[in-house]
This record gives structure tokens, sequence and C-alpha cells, in this order.
């Protein structure tokens, strides 16, 4: 998972945890070994040796280096809860639909012509199920940050631009050039 959106999806998942992941070293790698099953596959993952992790699951060695602890507790929360995180995304695609909150540049074309529109915008916007479903399909088929900023830049055009139809239907395309955050929630 690349990209601004991609991360942000992530997070969202992680808010949803029922329990907290295990907290000490020991419970991390032996998560991650009843997981992928080998302390090979866990060292391929975490690019140590299959010995280094055998240490820190027998609790021989307490204290991995930093770049290395983020990398157990990045492979831990990414495989964590998957029930939970199917059980809710698919709560979002089906009838909750997506709250989408930025801060963006927004460029659009409209019958006059085009602009990028030199100022940041704070939305806040409900997409519908629809856009949530497009959302989370591109991100399992494994769609770039672009095509997901796509979707969601189409979702604004419908939802928070036109208005559904009511207003500016002159627009025809809406693209977001610029995030400086985006967060998700559903």
């Amino acid at each position: 998972m690349a990209g601004e959106i991609g991360d942000a999806i992530e997070r969202a998942d992680r808010e949803g945890f029922t329990r907290e992941p295990p907290k000490t070293l020991k419970g991390r790698i032996g998560f991650l070994t009843r997981q992928l099953k080998t302390t090979r596959a866990v060292a391929a993952e975490l690019g140590v040796s299959q010995r280094t992790v055998e240490r820190y699951r027998k609790g021989d060695r307490r204290h991995p280096p930093k770049d290395i602890a983020d990398k157990i507790d990045a492979a831990v929360r990414s495989r964590w809860q998957p029930q939970v995180r199917r059980r809710r995304q698919k709560q979002a695609a089906t009838t909750g639909g997506i709250t989408v909150e930025t801060r963006a540049r927004f460029g659009y074309t409209a019958p006059v012509g085009t602009t990028d529109d030199g100022r940041f915008r704070r939305l806040t916007v409900h997409l519908p199920p629809a856009y949530a479903r497009r959302l989370f399909e591109a991100r399992e088929s494994g769609a770039g940050d672009q095509a997901m900023r796509g979707i969601i830049a189409e979702g604004f055009k419908d939802v928070y631009f036109q208005d559904g139809g009511i207003r500016a239907t002159g627009l025809s395309d809406v693209a977001i050039n610029d995030i400086d955050y985006l967060d998700l929630e559903f």
C-alpha cells in the first residue's frame, strides 16, 4: 500500500480494532510466527536473520534497533484483526459510506475553462457506499495513489461540487492536485 490514500485507509482500519495488538517484543514475534508459519518467513519480512528472530522469540534479545522495531510494529498491525477490518469495510461499502476529511488543492474543468484554484480547501465530505466500494476494490487490486485520488475526486465532484446534480452541472472533471492531509473514517 503506497501513497497518502492507502495510508489513510490503513489508519482508518486501525481505529476499528476491538483489542490492542501484542505489546511485548516476544508477543509480537510470536504473533508474526503464527501468521507467517515459520521464523524464516518472519526474518524475510523484517529483513533480519532467522537466528535474530529466534532470539527475539525466546526473549534472549529484547531491544531491536529502532528501524527493525518499526518494521515489527507495522507487520503486526497490518495483520491484526483481519475479520474486524473486513466487516467494517463491507459495512462502509454496502450501507455506511466513507467520510473524507482533507485539506487539498482542487482543480476542475468546466465549460468556461480549467483552473487549479490557487488556494487550499478544507473539506469534510461523506461519500456514498458506492465510492467506498470502488476505493476498497482499487486498493485490493493494487491500484496506485493516483487512481484512488481519482475515485475520491469523482466523489467530491458528485457530492460536494454538484450536490447530486443540483448545481454546477457544467462541471465535467475534478482533480485533487495537492494534498496537505487526508483522513478517512468508516
